[in-house]
């Protein structure tokens, strides 16, 4: 556990548990329950939220950090609740008036977030893996609405980020770059394999701000599918080209049924070859699976990630189940 300033508060010497994930287009979370001993138990009495870090690291590698969002102190044991450095911008507003016209959405992202952080930053950089290749023009009034819901809505119109530790990655949705392969080998305890009919959506329908009266519009009946309409607004777009390629995006997501893959609760087998702090969502994974009646040979998205660890006692050893989620959206198909 570290300070804002960088100073350590305590170290965690008796973990009983730890957890931490990592996700696509959204906030992650990690968790720490903490057996106190010695003079540990005054130094997890100082830990505060927002004050206090979470810092994880996995066989000596840095794979998580974020601020304390909640502590809860028992007889015995601490659990500390944390989450990404993203959070953050939750707790933001816009900070200056600014249009962007006709740019690349990752440029509009990186303000969004720089913007964010710039009052008072508790240390964040940003990577622009890729551009998102798709052109927008957005209009932000400072002090209206939070940075965090303009970030997200702005990644429903083409491009994705994730956090790794206290960096903000900006990739386009059309990256695929595999970091691994699965197969049923990797997979003893199985896995599922769903579809997600209810995300379908075949026609949208974007409007922008009221005052530009800016609205666009991408597909139509389907004819595998059907019709499938979805009206949305998106106040921050200032002109009807910028709404249709925003529906355009949002229709390169969802044009089919999305398929996803879930690994459970279990561990995925360490002959397998995959690096678990490469699992950063937003790269991809070629996944080879005939154990369902629906096979799978195909490149996916990684969505998500969960690492869950138990410190065992005297009598049993620990354990650590790695769990990652996959998805093939109408994007990854294509």
């Amino acid at each position: 556990m570290l300070d804002r300033s960088g100073a350590t508060v305590a170290v965690a010497d008796v973990l009983t548990e730890i957890e931490w994930n990592r996700v696509l287009d959204g906030t992650s979370s990690a968790r720490a329950l903490i057996q106190p001993s010695g003079d540990c138990c005054a130094r997890l009495g100082r830990i505060g939220s927002w004050r206090s870090r979470l810092v994880i690291f996995r066989d000596g590698k840095y794979v998580w950090d974020g601020p304390v969002t909640d502590v809860q102190w028992r007889l015995g044991e601490v659990e500390v609740f944390a989450e990404d450095v993203s959070v953050w911008l939750d707790e933001r507003v816009p900070h200056a008036n600014r249009t962007f016209p006709n740019v690349d959405l990752s440029e509009i992202a990186e303000w969004l977030i720089e913007d964010g952080f710039a009052p008072d930053d508790p240390g964040h950089t940003v990577e622009i893996v890729g551009k998102a290749g798709v052109l927008g023009s957005r209009s932000y009034t400072a002090g209206i609405g939070q940075t965090g819901d303009h970030l997200r809505q702005l990644a429903e119109a083409g491009i994705d980020y994730t956090v790794i530790g206290s960096k903000v990655l900006l990739l386009p949705e059309s990256h695929l770059v595999s970091v691994g392969r699965l197969s049923d080998a990797d997979l003893p305890e199985g896995l599922e394999v769903s579809e997600d009919g209810k995300a379908l959506v075949t026609r949208w329908i974007v409007a922008g701000s009221e005052a530009s009266g800016a609205i666009g519009s991408a597909g139509g009946t389907d004819p595998w599918y059907g019709l499938h309409e979805r009206y949305v607004e998106m106040n921050e777009i200032t002109d009807s080209k910028s709404a249709t390629s925003a529906a355009e995006a949002r229709l390169r997501a969802t044009s089919a049924v999305p398929v996803f893959i879930d690994t459970q609760q279990v561990t995925i087998s360490p002959l397998a070859a995959v690096d678990v702090p490469s699992l950063v969502p937003g790269w991809a994974l070629d996944v080879t699976s005939a154990s369902t009646c629906r096979k799978v040979t195909q490149r996916l998205k990684i969505t998500g990630v969960r690492v869950t660890e138990t410190g065992g006692n005297g009598d049993a050893p620990g354990t650590e189940s790695v769990q990652v989620q996959v998805a093939a959206s109408a994007t990854e198909a294509a």
